[in-house]
């Protein structure tokens, strides 16, 4: 299952609607991080309401993916973490260390547009010009 992925503006907007296997979630990440590059993306927002389950594979792919987007330049959300996903991340160990989260993607939007206009990009996700 290709995972798509969404532009508003500078801003790239992902939903995972169901659980991937290793092999999905890798292509994601690329997926992901190509078109980050290929866009000069300022922000990503990863939207995970619809998961369920996270495993520990899963939890340092978006960790990864995470950093990955982050060193290229572009800020990252994860949206919609849900309560029984959070208690098992912390059980297993884990944690999205590399991700910024927020309750549901009209935050994650919000905290992105905020973190671009502090660090300076003029370039909001709804300019047209670019």
């Amino acid at each position: 299952m290709k995972i798509p992925i969404l532009r508003l503006g500078r801003i790239l907007l992902v939903s995972i609607q169901e659980d991937l296997t290793d092999n999905e979630a890798m292509q994601f990440q690329s997926d992901l991080v190509n078109k980050v590059a290929e866009i000069e993306a300022l922000g990503v927002a990863v939207d995970i309401t619809a998961l369920d389950v996270v495993d520990s594979y899963m939890a340092r792919v978006i960790n990864d993916t995470a950093s990955m987007v982050r060193l290229l330049g572009a800020e990252v959300v994860i949206c919609g973490v849900q309560p029984f996903v959070a208690m098992t991340l912390i059980e297993m160990g884990r944690d999205l260390i590399g991700a910024n989260c927020t309750f549901n993607l009209d935050q994650g939007l919000e905290q992105l547009k905020t973190r671009i206009a502090t660090r300076g990009d003029i370039r909001f996700a709804g300019d047209e010009d670019e």
